[in-house]
């Protein structure tokens, strides 16, 4: 909530007290159904002591933000975040669909509407809400296996088949120091025995002592051909106030040691060769490349400089615009990982068709794309950041198994 004006945090707080307002004039119309006098004044006064209450810890957390630890502002704003998703939301659309039945009522009798009519605006409340809160509660962290094979006629023989295992988008801040549920995530990694692992960024959330214990982890991923990591916009501390700029530079170093201490090979703007008999391919990773306000670190031509004459090619990019931007029109880049995105944290999935309000933003959100003969594939994320929770938008673990052309 740092980033936002108590201006802003204002207007959200009375966005909530407006809608609550409507919210509970509607909701009149079910109680009144209600015989105990009772029962009706307790869920009265549960309404707007929720109200209220919300409201009031929104303003102390932002006014108090700065006396607070960071370990508990972190679980403290993204529970605040979360209640205020799973509250405001259902009533929305709790109000929208009561008010249209109410002054479209062209099916019901008068009779009927009295009884009817609140049931369904009820139902088109309660539905979402319990929606969010399978969000918050199982997706968020019911991680998902996707399996890709995507065939390269000028991939190596030796590297036929090659097991690659995508993960991106960790924060793992986000996950309060619960070992045991990342646990489940790398024994999934780990069954799927990878040749290699890439992970392309936001380790953190933005402190390296969000890191702290979590080695006892990530040191049990495994691959025989190696481990390769680069940084993603929230890796750099760009989101916080530091006292001085030495500081931030050792949270920095702090999160690069890391990735070194748990076998990872980090690529800043470098690349790297591996070779199997005789036959090799180019590992590229480069720092966070991003349209504003994300900052631009990465350097694509230094990063590929060493590895020019290796045909094939993988480049590890945080920020899927990279692709449409640098690497397809100026590179011979075969296969691009990317993640950033989230897909949201929200979308709409039916079989292949898939949907989420993030695609407005960017053109490349989730999943597999391609131009030509080069791919791109952006990850949906292992962990989450902001909205506690997943809805339709499932942590993602990715195999990609690369196969020559036919």
């Amino acid at each position: 909530m740092r980033s936002y004006s108590l201006f802003t945090i204002l207007l959200l707080c009375l966005a909530i007290l407006v809608v609550d307002i409507f919210a509970f004039y509607w909701l009149q119309s079910i109680t009144k159904l209600i015989t105990s006098i009772v029962l009706k004044n307790a869920i009265h006064i549960t309404f707007w002591v929720f109200t209220i209450g919300l409201i009031i810890s929104i303003l102390m957390l932002k006014v108090r933000l700065d006396d607070i630890d960071p370990r508990r502002k972190q679980l403290l704003v993204s529970s605040l975040y979360g209640l205020t998703i799973s509250s405001f939301i259902p009533k929305i659309i709790f109000v929208i669909v009561i008010s249209v039945l109410f002054f479209t009522n062209f099916v019901f009798s008068d009779k009927e509407s009295l009884l009817v009519i609140p049931l369904i605006g009820l139902f088109s409340g309660f539905l979402p809400f319990f929606v969010i809160a399978y969000g918050i509660f199982k997706s968020i962290y019911n991680f998902k296996v996707y399996h890709i094979k995507i065939k390269f006629n000028h991939l190596p023989k030796a590297f036929n088949g090659l097991r690659i295992v995508h993960i991106s988008d960790l924060h793992l801040g986000s996950f309060n120091y619960r070992f045991h549920i990342l646990n489940r995530a790398v024994s999934k990694i780990n069954h799927l025995k990878p040749d290699v692992i890439f992970f392309t960024g936001d380790l953190v959330n933005n402190y390296a002592w969000e890191l702290r214990g979590w080695t006892r982890v990530f040191r049990k991923l495994s691959a025989t051909m190696g481990k390769y990591a680069v940084l993603g916009n929230h890796d750099y501390g760009d989101y916080s106030e530091w006292e001085t700029k030495k500081e931030k530079q050792e949270n920095f170093n702090g999160i690069k040691t890391f990735y070194k201490d748990n076998g990872f090979n980090l690529l800043l703007n470098q690349s790297d060769v591996i070779e199997k008999n005789t036959d090799k391919i180019a590992i590229i990773g480069v720092e966070n490349w991003g349209n504003p306000p994300f900052k631009q670190y990465g350097d694509l031509q230094k990063a590929i400089a060493n590895v020019e004459t290796i045909p094939f090619k993988i480049l590890l990019s945080h920020d899927p615009s990279h692709w449409s931007e640098e690497v397809i029109h100026d590179t011979n880049i075969a296969l691009t990982l990317s993640g950033h995105t989230h897909g949201m944290q929200a979308a709409f999935q039916l079989k292949n068709k898939q949907w989420s309000p993030i695609k407005y933003k960017y053109k490349h959100w989730a999943g597999l794309y391609n131009n030509k003969v080069q791919y791109l594939h952006v990850n949906r994320g292992l962990g989450w950041l902001g909205f506690p929770g997943r809805l339709g938008m499932r942590p993602e673990i990715t195999l990609i198994e690369i196969k020559t052309g036919d």
